[in-house]
C-alpha cells in the first residue's frame, strides 16, 4: 500500500515536471519565433537601404561644349532613384507635384545630373500644364531635341541636356511669344540656383 502510494506520488511529480518542461519549451519557442518575426533593431543587423553617395553639386554656367559620359552604374551612384528614373530612363513626374512648379524667384535652372545651366527664370511662365515651363533655353546648344514616338499615335520632341544626354522633358509649339514654344520640364530634372 505504501509502495503504491509512493509510486503514485512519484508519477504525479514526474508528470508535473514533464508538463512544466513542456510549458517552458513552448514559451521559449514562442518568444524565439516572436524575435525572429520582429526586425532586429541592432544597427549592424538591420539591412540598410542603399543611398546614392553624397556629391558636391557643381553649377556650370560657362560650357566649352565638352560632353560628359558616365555608365548607368556611375549615374546610379550619384543620382537618387527618382532622379535616375527621370533623367536616365526618360521618366515623367506626375503633374502638379514638382517642387519647382510654382517657383517665382529669379535665378537659373541647371541640369540635375551634370550641373549645366539650361534656363533663366525670366523665360519661365505658368503654362497651366502642371510642369515648370519655359519659352526658351539659355541657348539652343545646351539642349538636344530628339523625335520621341514612345506614346502611340503621337510624335513629340524630347528635350535632353546637351552635356550629359539626360532627359529633361519635352518641347511643344503652344507656348507664348516671342518663341511660341513650351519647354515642359520635370522639376526632378532641374536644380535651381537663386540670383545673387
Amino acid at each position: 500500500m505504501k509502495l503504491r502510494l509512493l509510486v503514485s506520488l512519484l508519477s504525479a511529480v514526474l508528470f508535473a515536471a514533464v508538463i512544466a518542461a513542456g510549458v517552458a519549451t513552448r514559451s521559449i519557442t514562442a518568444s524565439s519565433s516572436n524575435l525572429s518575426a520582429e526586425p532586429s533593431t541592432t544597427p549592424s543587423l538591420v539591412a540598410k537601404k542603399k543611398k546614392p553617395s553624397a556629391r558636391k553639386f557643381e553649377f556650370i554656367d560657362e560650357w566649352n561644349g565638352e560632353k560628359l559620359e558616365r555608365s548607368d552604374n556611375q549615374w546610379k551612384r550619384i543620382l537618387t532613384p527618382s532622379e535616375f528614373y527621370i533623367l536616365r530612363r526618360s521618366g515623367t513626374e506626375r503633374s502638379y507635384t514638382g517642387r519647382l512648379l510654382y517657383n517665382k524667384r529669379e535665378g537659373t535652372y541647371y541640369c540635375a545630373a551634370c550641373g549645366l545651366a539650361l534656363f533663366h527664370s525670366g523665360a519661365k511662365y505658368d503654362s497651366k500644364t502642371g510642369w515648370p515651363s519655359f519659352y526658351q533655353p539659355i541657348s539652343k546648344d545646351r539642349i538636344l531635341e530628339i523625335e520621341d514616338r514612345s506614346v502611340p499615335e503621337e510624335v513629340r520632341t524630347e528635350v535632353r541636356c546637351a552635356r550629359c544626354g539626360s532627359h529633361l522633358g519635352h518641347v511643344f509649339d503652344d507656348g507664348p511669344p516671342p518663341t511660341g514654344l513650351r519647354y515642359c520640364m520635370n522639376s526632378i530634372a532641374l536644380r535651381f540656383r537663386p540670383a545673387k
